[in-house]
């Protein structure tokens, strides 16, 4: 992709996700994440209706009249985007690409944040840590994340979700927001979720295409593996073989699901052809 061709698709995302970041996003992601406190802000005089637990009553003694203590919210939040980049991330049989989606939806998230004036970073994974950029403020640190997400080529198509995790604890040591964009299309990272998840405020957003879900019925056919490049020969005919691969795209999700939940940390799926903006906005809404 030459750089006129990448500035263009940059430019195309960052009107549509902005957009939603200023007029639906913002507000609800602040309410939805809260930060790490109260702290002191200023002393005035008490007006009728304060809480009394906040007079100052050094303040008051010195000029003989209350005064109370004012807080506010220490706001500045962390937010990390830990993203699959993995093979798979290529599939799909609508619109878009899964690997779209997860731009749109990153993209969405890093406007929302930087409204809130949080520092935003990423890490992009396969079976290996293939990329990280330390948190950081401001809109171009957002179009760079976004412009990684659109060109960025891997080394390795393979996944591995707890290696993420692991280089997540490693890197960010204070408390972080992080949401881990991928088809979770892979499993042992259950532990590893639970510890990440003690510290941090993490959830799992499942980017899928309907046609996973099941084989068709459409005879012999040559398939890829696209996280491993292996060829084989399926036949699709076979009730047992669609049968065995629905009970195994089944216990991704139900291990996607029960790991995250278990750990106390968020889930949300949104398919290829469905509106992510519905689903992010509902599950904000449900956390707010």
């Amino acid at each position: 992709m030459d750089t006129k061709e990448l500035l263009k698709k940059v430019r195309k995302i960052e009107i549509k996700t902005r957009r939603l970041s200023d007029h639906i996003f913002g507000g609800e992601y602040h309410s939805t994440f809260k930060g790490r406190g109260m702290t002191f802000s200023e002393v005035r005089q008490y007006q009728y209706g304060d809480d009394v637990r906040n007079i100052d009553w050094n303040v008051t003694a010195r000029y003989n009249e209350p005064y109370i203590k004012v807080f506010e919210e220490e706001r500045e939040l962390t937010m990390m985007l830990i993203a699959d980049v993995s093979g798979s991330k290529f599939f799909g049989t609508k619109e878009q690409f899964k690997d779209e989606i997860v731009t749109e939806i990153a993209a969405t998230l890093s406007f929302s944040a930087m409204q809130n004036n949080d520092k935003i970073g990423l890490i992009l994974f396969s079976d290996q840590i293939e990329l990280f950029i330390p948190p950081k403020k401001g809109k171009s640190h957002v179009l760079r994340i976004i412009r990684e997400l659109i060109e960025f080529k891997p080394k390795s198509k393979k996944t591995d979700v707890s290696q993420a995790l692991r280089f997540l604890s490693s890197v960010m040591k204070k408390k972080a927001i992080v949401f881990v964009l991928s088809d979770f299309i892979a499993d042992d990272y259950e532990q590893t979720l639970r510890i990440v998840g003690k510290k941090h405020d993490v959830t799992g957003i499942r980017i899928y295409d309907k046609a996973e879900e099941e084989i068709p019925n459409i005879g012999m056919v040559q398939m890829q593996d696209e996280e491993t490049g292996e060829l084989q020969l399926v036949n699709t005919a076979s009730k047992s073989v669609r049968n065995e691969y629905a009970k195994f795209y089944r216990d991704k999700v139900a291990y996607f699901e029960n790991a995250f939940t278990k750990s106390g940390s968020g889930v949300l799926s949104s398919r290829v052809d469905e509106s992510y903006v519905k689903k992010l906005l509902g599950y904000f809404k449900r956390r707010g």
